[in-house]
C-alpha cells in the first residue's frame, strides 16, 4: 500500500519496471492525485488500472454505452427480477454482493477495466438500459458491502498466482484466445497443442483463455488470437486493447478490420491492379448494372462474410433482387463478383511478408464453395483440405498472394487464389487463417507451429529491446 503522494514523487518508485500499480485514490478527477497515479503508471510502464484512457472514458455517458452495447441481454437477465425503476450496481474487483449478478458484473469489470465501480441502470417501459458507470474509492464501500470487497478484492489477487511454478521460469507469457464452444474454430484442439508446444520449446508460457478473460490481457506479453474474428466481436475488442497495453498481437486490430470487410479489399486489390474476378460494389443505385456487368450467374457477397457464410450464387434475375434487397438492408455497400467455377481454392499462408505453407481447398461435395452449411450452424460439409511445399505451388499464385497480404500488413494471412488455366485471381485476404493439425501442417509438420512462435518470440523480444531503451 503506497499513498498517491509518494508513489508520484519518490524517485524510489519509478525504477521498477515490471511493477503493475492498482489506483484506489479517493478522486480520479482530471489533474487530481488519482489522474496522475495512472498517467505516470502509464508512462513508467506500470500498467496501472485503471488507465488514464479508461478514466476519461468513464467520464462520458456516450462512451460508456459504446463500451457496453454488446451486453443488453445479459442486463435485462441479471436485473429482469428487481421491482423498482432504478437499480445501482457496486462492482468490487468483477464482484458484487449478490451471485445472481457476478457474471454482470464480471463483463462490466473486464470492458472497463477500474477496481471500484458502480453502475447505474434505469428502466424504460420493460428495458433496462445503463445510465452511467463511475469509478468510486474504497471510501465509497458500504459499512455493509466491506467484509465482501475485501474478500473479492483478496481473491482477485490470489487468482493472479495461481500459475504453478515451474523449475525455469518462462522468459515470456502468451495467451491464445479461443472459443471452445465455436463449430469452425481457426485451429483444432490438436492444433493449439502444437503451438503450445512449439512455443514452450522456445522459453515461453501458454494460457488459453476465452473472452472471459479480457481483463487478463496484461498479465501476458502476447495475444494469438484463434477464434472467428468479426470488427463487432469481442475478438476485435481483445485485439485493440492488446495492441493498445502493448502486446504483440496476432491478428492486429488494423488487419481484422480491413480483412472483415470485402468491400475495403474489393477496392485495394483494384487500387494495385492486383488480378481479381470482375468486381462491381453496389448500392441500391446501381443494382441494375449487375447483370450487364457480370452475367449470370454470379455471387454477391455481405462485406463482413466469412466461412462462407454470408456469400450466395444467383442464378436468375428474380433471385438476384431478392438477395440483394436483403443484402443491402444490412450494409450500404455490397459486393458483386463474376462466379468462376473451380475444382479448388489455392490458400497461400502468409506471415511475417513470407509464404509459409500453400494448400489446395477442395469445394465440397456437391456444392460451388469450400463449406457447405446446413439448417445449423454446427450442421456443414467440408471440402477436402490438400497441403504442399511452397515449392509444389506455382510460382505465381504463391507470388500473387504474397503481394496480396502485404496489402495489408505484416500479421498472419491466408490468401485465397482461384486458377483458370493461365488467369489467376484473388478471392480473399483472410486474417486468422486456419492451421488446423492434419490440414495446413500436411507438409511442415511441427516446423510450421514452431515458425509461428518464433515470430512471437522475436516481435516479443524486439519490443523488450525497444521499451527498455
Amino acid at each position: 500500500m503506497v499513498p498517491a503522494r509518494a508513489y508520484l514523487t519518490d524517485p524510489a518508485y519509478g525504477g521498477d519496471r515490471y511493477a503493475r500499480v492498482f489506483n484506489l485514490c479517493k478522486s480520479y478527477r482530471y489533474q487530481s492525485l488519482g489522474y496522475y497515479v495512472s498517467l505516470l503508471a502509464e508512462a513508467r510502464g506500470h500498467k496501472p488500472l485503471p488507465r488514464a484512457n479508461t478514466i476519461e472514458d468513464l467520464q462520458s455517458r456516450n462512451m460508456v454505452r459504446l463500451l457496453t452495447e454488446g451486453l443488453d441481454e445479459l442486463i435485462q437477465k441479471s436485473l429482469a427480477p428487481i421491482k423498482s425503476d432504478a437499480f445501482e450496481l457496486s462492482i468490487y474487483f468483477g464482484r458484487n454482493v449478490a451471485s445472481r449478478h457476478d457474471t454482470l458484473s464480471r463483463q462490466l469489470f473486464n470492458l472497463l477495466q477500474a477496481p471500484l465501480l458502480r453502475a447505474e441502470f434505469e428502466r424504460r417501459g420493460r428495458h433496462w438500459r445503463i445510465r452511467c458507470v463511475r469509478p468510486i474509492a474504497a471510501s465509497d464501500i458500504p459499512p455493509q458491502h466491506q467484509e465482501f470487497a475485501i474478500q473479492a478484492t483478496t481473491e482477485y489477487f490470489m487468482g493472479r498466482r495461481r500459475r504453478p511454478r515451474k523449475r525455469i521460469a518462462p522468459r515470456y507469457d502468451l495467451a491464445i484466445l479461443h472459443d471452445p464452444d465455436n463449430p469452425e474454430p481457426a485451429s483444432n484442439v490438436r492444433a493449439l497443442q502444437k503451438f503450445e508446444k512449439a512455443a514452450q520449446a522456445l522459453g515461453m508460457h501458454v494460457e488459453f483463455i476465452t473472452k472471459a478473460d479480457f481483463g487478463r490481457l496484461t498479465e501476458f506479453d502476447a495475444l494469438f488470437i484463434r477464434d472467428t474474428t468479426f470488427v463487432n466481436h469481442y475478438t476485435y475488442r481483445f485485439s485493440r486493447r492488446a495492441a493498445a497495453e502493448g502486446l504483440v498481437v496476432i491478428d492486429d486490430p488494423d488487419s481484422i478490420l480491413k480483412c472483415n470487410n470485402k468491400v475495403y479489399l474489393a477496392e485495394i486489390l483494384a487500387r494495385h491492379r492486383i488480378p481479381a474476378p470482375k468486381t462491381l460494389l453496389v448500392h441500391r443505385d446501381n443494382v441494375d448494372r449487375i447483370i450487364p456487368t457480370l452475367a449470370l450467374p454470379c455471387v454477391l457477397k455481405q462485406p463482413d462474410s466469412s466461412f462462407s457464410l454470408g456469400v450466395v450464387k444467383v442464378e436468375s434475375a428474380e433471385e438476384l433482387h431478392a438477395k440483394v434487397n436483403a443484402l443491402l438492408d444490412k450494409s450500404e455497400l455490397i459486393v458483386a463478383q463474376e462466379y468462376l467455377p473451380t475444382e479448388f481454392d489455392w490458400r497461400v499462408g502468409i506471415l511475417d511478408r513470407r509464404p509459409l505453407f500453400v494448400a489446395k481447398y477442395f469445394m465440397a461435395p456437391g456444392h460451388w464453395q469450400i463449406i457447405k452449411h446446413g439448417d445449423r450452424k454446427q450442421d456443414f460439409v467440408e471440402g477436402a483440405t490438400v497441403a504442399l511445399s511452397i515449392g509444389e505451388a506455382p510460382d505465381r499464385v504463391v507470388k500473387l498472394g504474397l503481394k496480396a497480404a502485404n496489402l495489408i500488413g505484416d500479421g498472419f494471412y491466408g490468401v485465397d487464389i482461384k486458377q483458370i488455366g493461365g488467369r489467376c485471381c484473388v478471392i480473399e485476404i483472410n486474417d486468422n487463417p486456419n492451421v488446423d493439425a492434419g490440414n495446413e501442417d500436411g507438409v511442415l509438420k511441427d516446423a510450421l507451429y514452431r515458425e509461428v512462435m518464433g515470430v512471437f518470440l522475436k516481435r516479443i523480444e524486439a519490443r523488450k529491446r525497444g521499451a527498455s531503451r
